[in-house]
C-alpha cells in the first residue's frame, strides 16, 4: 500500500482508504439491520458511517498538530451518539451500545490510517466487520459452554501471564536442563495448543464429519482421538468402517504437524533440521488418509461424530500430569544418557512411544547433552513407535473385525513403512 504514495498524493490515498473502510463498516451495519426485521439497536445506515469517517478525516487533516478540531468533532459526535442512545433506551428499552462504539471507531479511522502501518489499519477494519457479524455465533458459543469453562480459562491466563514470568530459570540438578520455568513453559504451550483444538472440536465442530473429527483431534491428542474413533467404528455400519480408519490416520498426520509447531516454538535451530522429516511424514500420512477417504466415500453415509466428554486440557490435574511426565522423562533421559550413552537414549525413544510421547519429545527439544542430530533421530523414533502403538489401539477398540483389521494394519502399516524410510534418511543424512 505504501507504494501507492510514489504515484498518488498521500492525502488522496488516505482519503480513499478512510472512505472505503467507513463504507464497508456501514454496509455491515446495514446488513445487520436488514437481516433483523425491526432492529432498533443499529445506529445509522451505510451513508451515516461513511460520513462519520469522512468527517473524522477532514477534522484530522485540518489540525494535524494539536488535534483540536478532531477532538472537538469527536466530542460532538459522542454527544449525538449519547443522545441517540438515551432516546433508544427510553422509547425502545434497548441498552445495546455496539453500533455506537463502531461509529466511534469509524470516526477514528483517519488518524489510524495516517499514523499506523497499513496492515494495522486493515486489521482494525477486519476485526470490526467480523465481530459485528458474529454476534449470534458468540451467543450460541456462550450458551453451549460449561459453567466452569471461563473460570478454568481465567485460571490458565493467570498462571501463564502472572505465575510463569515469576518462576526461576535455574536448574534443579547440575547438568540437567530442567528448571521450574522450563517445566511450566512446556505445560503452558502444550496445553494452549490442545485447548485451541479442544474448543474447535467441542463448540465449533461439535457434530463434525468423521474426517474433521480426526483432523482436529490429532492436534489435541492423536492417541485419545484414535480410541474415540475406534469405539465409534465398532458400532458403525460395515461400509463406514474404512472412513473411520482414514480419520484415525488423519489424526496421526496432525500429530506430526503439532510437533512441527512445538519445534518452531522451543528450538529454531532444531526446527531447521527436523522440519523436512516431520513435514514429509505429515504429508505422506495425510495423503494415505485422503486416498482411503476418496476411495471409500461412496460406501459411507454422511454422518457426524459428536464430541465426547474429554478432559479440558487447561484443568489443573491434566496440566499436573503433563508436568510430572515431563520431569520424569527429563530425568530418565539424563540418567540413560549418563550410563548408557546415545544407544540407551535411542532405546528409550522407542519405549516412550507406549505412553504420551509429547513430554518425552519436548524434553529432547531442550536437552543440552544430546546433539541436534541425535535429537532429530530420537524424536522420529518416538513418533514412529507411537504410531505402532496407536495401530494396536485402533485394532483393539474397533471390534477386531476382519475387514477393519485389514484396513487398520494395511494403512497404519504403510505409514510405518514410509516412516521407517524417513527415519532411515534421517540416520543417513544427519
Amino acid at each position: 500500500m505504501e507504494k501507492l504514495y510514489a504515484y498518488l498524493p498521500q492525502d488522496f490515498v488516505n482519503f480513499v482508504l478512510v472512505t472505503l473502510f467507513a463504507l464497508l463498516i456501514g454496509l455491515s451495519q446495514r446488513r445487520i439491520a436488514l437481516r433483523r426485521e425491526g432492529e432498533t439497536t443499529v445506529f445509522g445506515t451505510d451513508r451515516t458511517f461513511t460520513f462519520i469517517g469522512i468527517l473524522g478525516y477532514l477534522l484530522y487533516i485540518l489540525s494535524p498538530d494539536d488535534f483540536t478540531l478532531f477532538v472537538g468533532g469527536g466530542a460532538v459526535v459522542g454527544l449525538l451518539l449519547a443522545t441517540n442512545y438515551l432516546v433508544k433506551q427510553l422509547r425502545h428499552d434497548v441498552y445495546g451500545v455496539t453500533s455506537i462504539v463502531i461509529a466511534l471507531i469509524t470516526y477514528c479511522l483517519a488518524p489510524i490510517v495516517y499514523t499506523q502501518p497499513s496492515w494495522l489499519s486493515v486489521t482494525v477494519v477486519v476485526a470490526v466487520l467480523m465481530l459485528a457479524e458474529m454476534k449470534h455465533t458468540f451467543t450460541e458459543l456462550a450458551q453451549r459452554m460449561n459453567n466452569d469453562e471461563m473460570l478454568t480459562l481465567a485460571k490458565f491466563l493467570a498462571i501463564a501471564g502472572i505465575v510463569l514470568p515469576m518462576l526461576p530459570d535455574k536448574p534443579f540438578v547440575a547438568g540437567v536442563s530442567l528448571t521450574p520455568y522450563s517445566i511450566w513453559l512446556a505445560t503452558v504451550v502444550v496445553s494452549g495448543i490442545s485447548y485451541f483444538s479442544y474448543l474447535l472440536r467441542r463448540y465449533v465442530f461439535k457434530e463434525a464429519g468423521i474426517m474433521v473429527a480426526g483432523l482436529l483431534g490429532g492436534l489435541y491428542s492423536s492417541t485419545a482421538t484414535i480410541i474415540v474413533l475406534a469405539r465409534s467404528c465398532k458400532a458403525a455400519a460395515e461400509g463406514e468402517k474404512r472412513e473411520y480408519v482414514a480419520a484415525m490416520l488423519m489424526s496421526v498426520a496432525m500429530m506430526f504437524l503439532r510437533f512441527l509447531f512445538l519445534a518452531a516454538i522451543f528450538s529454531r535451530p532444531l526446527l531447521a533440521r527436523l522440519y523436512p522429516y516431520l513435514l514429509m511424514m505429515c504429508l505422506l500420512t495425510a495423503a494415505t488418509s485422503l486416498v482411503m477417504h476418496l476411495r471409500w466415500r461412496h460406501h459411507t453415509q454422511k454422518g457426524a461424530v459428536e464430541a465426547e466428554e474429554t478432559s479440558n486440557p487447561l484443568e489443573f490435574k491434566v496440566a499436573l500430569i503433563f508436568a510430572l511426565l515431563f520431569v520424569v522423562f527429563t530425568f530418565a533421559t539424563h540418567f540413560t544418557y549418563m550410563y548408557f550413552g546415545d544407544s540407551g537414549v535411542n532405546v528409550l525413544s522407542f519405549v516412550s512411544g507406549v505412553s504420551d510421547i509429547t513430554p518425552f519429545v519436548l524434553n529432547l527439544f531442550g536437552n543440552v547433552n544430546l546433539g541436534i542430530d541425535d535429537i532429530v533421530r530420537c524424536s522420529l523414533q518416538a513418533m514412529l513407535a507411537n504410531v505402532a502403538v496407536n495401530m494396536v489401539y485402533a485394532y483393539l477398540f474397533s471390534g477386531k473385525s476382519r475387514r477393519t483389521a485389514r484396513a487398520v494394519f494395511g494403512s497404519f502399516g504403510l505409514v510405518i513403512v514410509l516412516g521407517g524410510g524417513v527415519l532411515a534418511a534421517a540416520w543417513l543424512f544427519t
